[in-house]
């Protein structure tokens, strides 16, 4: 579950909402009954479009819990902004010491213990919903939006949202976000049969905090003693490496696609016979509300073994060989959506 804490900004504009005016109303007690409301396309829209303002303009500090598969995580989070510029740091407060720190797109991840650090420029995909913010609105076509009254959360009260999948190729939702600011302050994912999979929570949190940069750009500058590791991603299309990915998977498109380090680490990368690094070629496809990534490199018979499929949480993966190629297709979605991509992919005919 580390994922979840990556980015503070992506796990809480991934997992914030927020009521545009329409819900603009006194909080009504939790004890009254609730009729939900469907939403209309175009309060949608300025209600997600506030999910991302929240998450990314709020300047906010806080404990942030996963449970998920019966394992529970926790990170505590900072998130600064000044201007245009934005400043997060997540300490992981379970397991192995992990520090990550963010200034725009510039990401370093610290291993305290191993004295490991590795510096990367990630694009900004925790700006969701992105499909939104490029003018698209297809989400009221794949989703059904609804209100549900409001409930307290972490000390604040909390509009709630429900969200339905029309189709069975994406889970659903239940989203409880701060009435006065649009954080979101918690989510839960929903199976196909309405069974909670993963619920993402703040158990503490503090909106509207004094800047501490230091927080994050002090850190940044102390890698002394680090073995600082820095893995090039190389921007490309799927196309452009031989692949065909038929669209069998209404509401997604591809959003980003790189080549990479195989493991992430440039020193550390597996080499092909020629002495050259493995990379692998990352592609991420986005519905507006979740992401699906799609990883191919060269079969490899002493890593690669059977074909896998794991669940944990809301997360599930598949690991598959198709021709000299390895697949691995991972997102928060039903493993049919997973299939239904693995499928779709061809290497092209030259």
């Amino acid at each position: 579950m580390l994922h979840r804490f990556a980015f503070a900004g992506a796990c809480v504009a991934a997992l914030s909402a927020s009521v545009s005016s329409v819900w603009a109303q006194p909080a009504t007690s939790s004890t009254e009954a609730v009729t939900s409301a469907p939403v209309e396309r175009k309060q949608v829209r300025a209600l997600l479009m506030r999910i991302n303002e929240a998450a990314s303009q709020r300047n906010f500090q806080g404990t942030f819990v996963v449970t998920a598969g019966g394992a529970v995580s926790s990170a505590r989070i900072a998130h600064f902004c000044e201007g245009n510029n934005q400043y997060e740091r997540v300490d992981s407060l379970d397991g192995q010491a992990r520090h990550v720190f963010r200034h725009n797109d510039h990401v370093q991840t610290l291993w305290p213990q191993s004295r490991v650090a590795t510096i990367e420029q990630r694009e900004p995909l925790s700006s969701f919903p992105a499909l939104l913010q490029s003018g698209d609105d297809r989400i009221t076509d794949l989703y059904d939006v609804r209100q549900q009254g409001v409930e307290r959360v972490a000390g604040h009260d909390a509009n709630v949202l429900t969200i339905k999948p029309r189709d069975t190729f994406r889970f659903g939702y239940r989203l409880w976000s701060d009435q006065a600011s649009g954080l979101l302050l918690r989510s839960d994912v929903l199976s196909e049969r309405g069974e909670l999979l993963e619920s993402s929570a703040f158990s503490e949190v503090t909106i509207g905090v004094k800047g501490q940069l230091d927080l994050v750009i002090g850190p940044m500058k102390k890698l002394d003693g680090y073995r600082v590791l820095r893995p090039a991603m190389t921007p490309t299309k799927l196309e452009a490496e031989g692949w065909i990915l038929r669209p069998n998977v209404a509401g997604f498109v591809q959003v980003s696609c790189v080549k990479r380090p195989l493991d992430g680490a440039a020193q550390d990368e597996p080499r092909g016979a020629n002495g050259a690094p493995v990379q692998a070629l990352q592609t991420i496809f986005s519905d507006g509300l979740t992401y699906v990534s799609l990883f191919i490199e060269p079969y490899n018979a002493e890593r690669h073994s059977k074909p896998v499929l794991t669940l944990a949480g809301a997360t599930h993966t598949l690991m598959r060989r198709q021709g000299d190629w390895w697949l691995t297709v991972v997102g928060d979605v039903p493993a049919t959506t997973l299939r239904a991509f693995a499928s779709g992919l061809e290497r092209k005919k030259w």
